[in-house]
């Protein structure tokens, strides 16, 4: 009698452990068929507030730009006078500004077709090319270009009066990180640029010296 009580008293214990191991591993089963893994996240980017201030470099034209952007001459070997480069040293973006004087050896209408053969280089890798214009409220109409895609320009415009000036940007990210995740750097300038094109003035050359 004794001996089947010890067996009986073994067996339970035996039983007791198993279940008890079943229901772990169930548990651990139950938590990995319902595990997804989380989407890959991004670099927080820490954007400053929107502040301006007037362009101080001698050029035939002026307008406000971000305080957080430095100004740089194009230093490029097809470089002319009153290009520009507007950097954004924390967000590795820039602006590139081309200047024309119209007339020179080419016409308005030909500046333009120019700015939509460089626009049209980004078509391949573009998803979308949008155009539009604005009117500033100083009376002047500028076209602006968003470009969708991995692309190496999200964003161009230019500027005229049709008759003296031409003044043309392009927006560039000095950084491999893929367009979807700039977004809001992007939108962020973009508000910049249309800033600079509302305050955008025509300079003579007395007032320029």
């Amino acid at each position: 009698m004794t001996q089947t009580t010890n067996w009986n008293k073994g067996t339970l214990l035996a039983f007791f452990v198993f279940t008890s191991m079943l229901g772990v591993l169930a548990a651990c089963g139950s938590e990995t068929s319902e595990y997804s893994p989380k989407p890959k996240g991004y670099n927080r980017i820490d954007l400053p507030k929107n502040k301006y201030v007037k362009l101080k470099e001698k050029a035939p034209y002026t307008f406000e730009l971000s305080s957080y952007a430095k100004v740089r001459p194009d230093s490029s070997r097809i470089a002319e006078p009153y290009w520009f480069h507007v950097i954004y040293p924390q967000l590795k973006a820039e602006i590139q500004l081309t200047y024309k004087k119209v007339p020179n050896n080419k016409t308005f209408d030909e500046f333009i077709e120019d700015s939509h053969m460089l626009l049209n280089k980004h078509q391949e890798r573009a998803y979308s090319i949008d155009p539009y214009t604005i009117k500033t409220p100083k009376g002047k109409t500028a076209a602006l270009f968003e470009l969708s895609g991995e692309v190496p320009s999200q964003f161009q415009f230019y500027i005229s009066d049709s008759t003296k000036h031409f003044l043309r940007g392009a927006l560039y990210f000095r950084t491999a990180t893929k367009n979807d995740s700039l977004k809001p750097v992007i939108e962020f300038i973009k508000k910049d640029i249309i800033h600079m094109l509302n305050t955008c003035e025509w300079v003579d050359k007395a007032r320029q010296e």
